[in-house]
This record gives C-alpha cells, sequence and structure tokens, in this order.
C-alpha cells in the first residue's frame, strides 16, 4: 500500500472535538488506500503552560529536565487520538519518539534530527494495519537515552523526516490555514492561496516571516524531495481543499516571477559610526555576536567621510537587540568604533520567486514603486530568488500592498 504522513498542529488538536475531526481526516485516507503515520503538536496553548510550570520551578533549570517537561504535551495528544482512533474501529497505536526510534543531538531544547529507523512503524503497517501516531518536536539522543526536542515548530521537522524514512508518497502539513499564500491575507485581503511553491521559494519564505512551515522541515523535505502539501484541518473530511503543494521547481509548469512577499517585524538596525577600517574588523564585530548564538542579516559596509574609518549597518532579531547593544559597547576598545546607534521600529519585507534568475529589473522596480509612495529605503540585500528591504515599520502595509499589487500577485 501506499503510505502517507499527517501532521497537525496545536490548534487542529486543541480539544477532543477537534481531535475527533481529525481522525475522520485520517479515517478518508485510509479508506483512500494509505498507511498513514500520524504526527501531533501539543493541544493548544499547551506547551506554554508547561514551558511556564519549568520556570516557576526554577530560574536555571537543566535543560534536559525541560525537555522531559515540555514533550509530554505532545505524548498526551498522540495517547488521546490514538484512544479516538480505536473507538472509531480504526486500529491505531501511539508513539513517542523514542520508541520509534527518532535520534537526536544532544542539543536539548534545539537538537537536530541524526537518524530515524521506521522499520517498527512500517511493520505496524504490514502486520496490523496500524495508524502510527507520533509525538512530535520530540526524540532521543542515542548516548545519553535523554528525551531532546527540536525547537519550536519542530514537529513540521518531525513530519517530514519520518515520511523521509518511510518513504512515504506524500507529507501533508495540517494548519489554520488552507495553504500557502501570496501575502499574508489579513494586510492584503486580495492575497490569493498558491496552488504550488517550489522547495526553494518556500525556504525563503519560511526563513524571512512567512510562519506556515518551519524553516528546517522544508530543507529536510527539499533535500529528501518530499511532496509537501499544506492543507487545513478546518476543512470538512469528506470534501478537503487541495491546499499548496511543496515540491521542486521542475514540478511548476509556469513559474511568476515573484511567487510571494513576506515580512518580519521581528527586526533591529545596529549602526556603528567611524568603525577604524583595517582587516580583521569585521571579525572583531561579528565573531562575539556569533559566540552569542544572535544572528546577523543585512551587513552594510560604507565609507565614512573620515578618511581610514567605515561606518557599519546591519540587523538582528529585535529580541536580541538590547544583548547586541552590551556585547558591542563591551568590545568598543577592541572594535574601535565612534558610536552606536540602533532602532527596533523596523520591518524587513522581502519578495521570493525562483523567476527572477531569468528576469533583469526586478528588485529595481520595487525600489522605484515604493519612492513613489514615499517609502525610504534604510537596507537592502539580495539572492538569487529575493530580495529585501528594511523600511520603517508604520510603512509595512503599504509596502506590502504596493509590491504585492506591482508583481501582478492580486489577479487570479
Amino acid at each position: 500500500m501506499s503510505r502517507l504522513v499527517m501532521k497537525f498542529g496545536g490548534t487542529s488538536v486543541a480539544n477532543i472535538e477537534r481531535i475527533r475531526n481529525v481522525a475522520r481526516h485520517v479515517a478518508r485516507e485510509r479508506k483512500a488506500g494509505f498507511d498513514v503515520a500520524v504526527i501531533v503538536s501539543a493541544m493548544s496553548g499547551k506547551t506554554n503552560e508547561l514551558v511556564g510550570w519549568c520556570r516557576e520551578a526554577a530560574k536555571l533549570y537543566d535543560a534536559r529536565e525541560y525537555d522531559a517537561v515540555v514533550s509530554s504535551g505532545e505524548q498526551v495528544t498522540a495517547g488521546l487520538l490514538a484512544l479516538v482512533l480505536q473507538d472509531a474501529g480504526i486500529p491505531a497505536r501511539s508513539w513517542q519518539g523514542w520508541q520509534v526510534p527518532i535520534l537526536t543531538s544532544d542539543s536539548h531544547g534545539s537538537a537536530r534530527i541524526l537518524d530515524i529507523d521506521g522499520s517498527a512503524i512500517i511493520k505496524g503497517f504490514e502486520a496490523r494495519g496500524e495508524v502510527a501516531v507520533i509525538s512530535g518536536f520530540q526524540g532521543v539522543n542515542k548516548d545519553t537515552g535523554r528525551i531532546a526536542t527540536l525547537g519550536r515548530g519542530g514537529s513540521d521537522t518531525s513530519a517530514v523526516a519520518i515520511a523521509a524514512a518511510i518513504k512515504a508518497d506524500r507529507c501533508d502539513i495540517y494548519t489554520d490555514v488552507d495553504g500557502v499564500y501570496t501575502t499574508d491575507p489579513r494586510i492584503v485581503p486580495k492575497a490569493r492561496r498558491l496552488d504550488r511553491v517550489a522547495f526553494e521559494e518556500m525556504l525563503e519564505m519560511a526563513s524571512l516571516g512567512a510562519k506556515v512551515l518551519q524553516v528546517r522541515s522544508v530543507e529536510l523535505a527539499m533535500v529528501h524531495k518530499v511532496k509537501t502539501f499544506v492543507r487545513s484541518s478546518f476543512d470538512d473530511p469528506e470534501n478537503p481543499q487541495p491546499g499548496t503543494l511543496i515540491c521542486d521547481e521542475e514540478d511548476i509548469v509556469e513559474q511568476q516571477v515573484v511567487t510571494g512577499i513576506a515580512f518580519s517585524r521581528d527586526e533591529a538596525q545596529v549602526t556603528l559610526r567611524q568603525v577604524a577600517d583595517h582587516p580583521g574588523v569585521a571579525a572583531a564585530i561579528f565573531m562575539p555576536l556569533a559566540e552569542a548564538n544572535i544572528n546577523v542579516d543585512m551587513i552594510i559596509q560604507v565609507a565614512s567621510e573620515d578618511a581610514g574609518s567605515t561606518d557599519m549597518t546591519f540587523t538582528v532579531p529585535a529580541a536580541d537587540f538590547e544583548r547586541t547593544k552590551a556585547i558591542l559597547l563591551k568590545a568598543q576598545p577592541q572594535i574601535g568604533f565612534a558610536s552606536l546607534h540602533g532602532a527596533n521600529d523596523v520591518v524587513k519585507i522581502s519578495a521570493i520567486g525562483v523567476g527572477m534568475r531569468s528576469h533583469a529589473g526586478v528588485a529595481a522596480r520595487a525600489f522605484k514603486a515604493l519612492a513613489e509612495k514615499g517609502i525610504n529605503i534604510r537596507a537592502i540585500t539580495t539572492s538569487e530568488i529575493k530580495f529585501s528591504v528594511l523600511i520603517e515599520a508604520a510603512y509595512t502595509e503599504l509596502a506590502v500592498r504596493t509590491l504585492h499589487s506591482l508583481y501582478g500577485l492580486d489577479k487570479a
């Protein structure tokens, strides 16, 4: 029989009635002839509650025990769904990450999957026609035998990894939206659901602010060629919508120049004035930030008015803004800059599309359109299939709508 992986997020399993709805989706796919593995998240709000308990228990908590606590949310959901499926006459059993096993690194709270043995799940398919209901977001470190969690959004990663391990025909990620849109429909009502998106485009969208899929899950899908659908769990289980297929670029017949517009409010701008311009200065600035696990983006270096010095501007996550300033001010004697300026009232707007590879002037059109709307660009970065601009946060909606219309994404 063909194999299918289905993943359901927290809002899809928020209560018993929604879990029953998930079971109806599973029943439909079994009736269609699939052996099914289901990956589930914790019930909506449960992980936050468990994290809160850890913080209340100890200010400086053991990351291994933290993982033992927060992974329990998925275990509860897996057991409940297995019970509901059994009650509906469908053979099912729950699996925790360590039982599969899903082997991970020992970076508790942000572990990476190293290997998965899918043979026990396949045996359950073949011997008992059993639905495997697997706790997402978690695995086990082989050396220590301790549970390790994969970080927020890790259930998406679990699902794609399981799909690759059991050689599933596809992986369906069920969320509270019915697919990937050209941009956020709450900002642009004319935003359209995309039928297909290339892996590379989805990877850029996920990393640049679109929250439909977790970045690592897209990376895994691209590496292992796992066809992935984004679908809504709130569709009628008997008449579901097709959703959006994430696939190889070659599987998309007609590709637009720009596929989507993403934005991220989680940005802060840092500018160092009159930095000493000599070999090693960039390393002196960015190595301490790297050691503090602060991700740096949109780096711009320009010549200063003073000979022998330069100005350096870059962005960091807004949550790391104060920490970044403290690290740089501490290192000021070694770096040798005159002053530090920062702003966290900025937003990064990005246009993504594999069609950019074969079309010139795509970014230039955006710069002109934004200028005509009176929107000043603070920083620019580009790659083969995307460009990003940093602007004042107050112009977010105007900028997104302007670019969405500019590239014809409003049109069906």
